[in-house]
């Protein structure tokens, strides 16, 4: 059975943009949480925005490099939020600031833009297993993600981990991502930032609109090319 790609938007900041998220159809939305983001919220404004989002419309915190005392603070007052860890964090760090993995939790591995450089995601994924699963971004300078994206390609053929691919996704070219990723993994998400934004922090329900509906057509092509019925959304 064809499983439908869910789909986060991630580094939301305003009512507005959750309201447009929610009503594009994502599955989830991002509060980024890492004060060096251009797209930060405080703690208190993450739980006011998420207060907006109706039932199965996760919240995701994404954390760099914090301390699990921190992260432990902000998950009681998003008791539903899945935590993404999007810095250095080894996979004991990861259980011990979500109870033993009890709490789900994202791992961004950080693919990097030169090919020359060797990146073992089986390894990675291996490490991490604990994690609902492993979302792929670009290794650029800095953290919580870069708007680029990486060479797909370079992927392995089988991985054997649920993925969510990231990284200088748009509407223009999601469609093909899903495409080349989704026969490699178990199951596949998209989350996108930038690529539907006016400004940085500030996104645009039109691009979000935009971006639902290539990842819909990927949807159906896989389908049609499996020649299995799509899910009911």
């Amino acid at each position: 059975m064809h499983q439908r790609t869910r789909i986060k938007i991630c580094g939301l900041t305003r009512e507005q943009d959750v309201d447009a998220a929610v009503e594009a159809g994502a599955d989830a939305v991002g509060f980024v949480m890492y004060g060096a983001s251009p797209r930060f919220v405080s703690l208190q404004r993450a739980a006011q925005l998420a207060r907006r989002l109706p039932a199965f419309v996760t919240p995701v915190l994404l954390f760099v490099n914090a301390d699990a005392t921190e992260i432990v603070a902000a998950c009681d007052q998003l008791a539903g939020a899945t935590v993404q860890f999007h810095g250095d964090e080894t996979p004991a760090q990861c259980l011990a600031a979500t109870a033993g993995g009890a709490r789900p939790f994202l791992r961004a591995a950080r693919i990097p833009l030169d090919e020359a450089t060797p990146f073992d995601l089986l390894k990675f994924a291996s490490d991490y297993s604990a994690a609902q699963a492993i979302l792929l971004d670009a290794h650029v300078d800095g953290y919580g993600g870069g708007g680029k994206a990486f060479n797909w390609s370079r992927l392995p053929p089988s991985v054997s981990s649920h993925l969510v691919l990231s990284g200088g996704l748009t509407p223009a070219n999601v469609t093909d991502g899903i495409l080349q990723v989704r026969p490699r993994c178990k199951s596949l998400a998209v989350d996108v930032s930038s690529g539907v934004e006016s400004s940085k922090g500030i996104k645009d329900a039109g691009k979000i609109n935009l971006f639902v509906a290539a990842v819909r057509a990927a949807d159906r092509q896989l389908a049609e090319t499996n020649h299995v019925p799509l899910p009911a959304t």
